[in-house]
């Protein structure tokens, strides 16, 4: 008999199966996916000029799920190809917070080089999130 147990386990057993090889391989993160932070690429980043989005966010937060579909499909179109795009998580990583002045989880924090042009808090409107990386370029 097959029981709900025994699906669950060959559905985790083949996603673990498929997601290995690109794991194993060291290939680039998903379109969309935040690198995560680090102040020394953060700085190069910055004094590049290059654009860039700092994402705080919880895995638990559904906000900020509702914003990584958006955040992958903005990304991925060519005028944001040179958008460096770090993550911050809210629960372990408080010295970060303090940094950026950053006191909720989904907050989307956009540069250009060393200036900061926006922030954003729990927003999952596309338009208005497509208006925040517009500021970085």
């Amino acid at each position: 008999m097959i029981t709900r147990r025994h699906v669950v386990a060959h559905v985790v057993t083949l996603v673990v199966a498929l997601a290995a090889p690109a794991a194993l391989l060291g290939g680039p993160a998903r379109a969309g996916e935040p690198e995560p932070f680090s102040a020394d690429a953060f700085e190069a980043a910055q004094k590049a000029g290059r654009g860039i989005l700092v994402v705080v966010s919880a895995p638990w937060c559904p906000i900020c799920r509702a914003q990584k579909p958006i955040l992958a499909r903005l990304s991925a179109e060519p005028r944001f190809q040179d958008l460096v795009i770090y993550g911050i998580d809210f629960d372990s990583q408080k010295d970060l917070l303090r940094r950026f002045d950053a006191r909720m989880q989904s907050t989307l924090i956009a540069f250009k080089g060393q200036t900061e042009t926006g922030r954003s808090v729990g927003e999952t409107q596309p338009e208005w999130i497509e208006g925040l990386l517009d500021k970085t370029l």
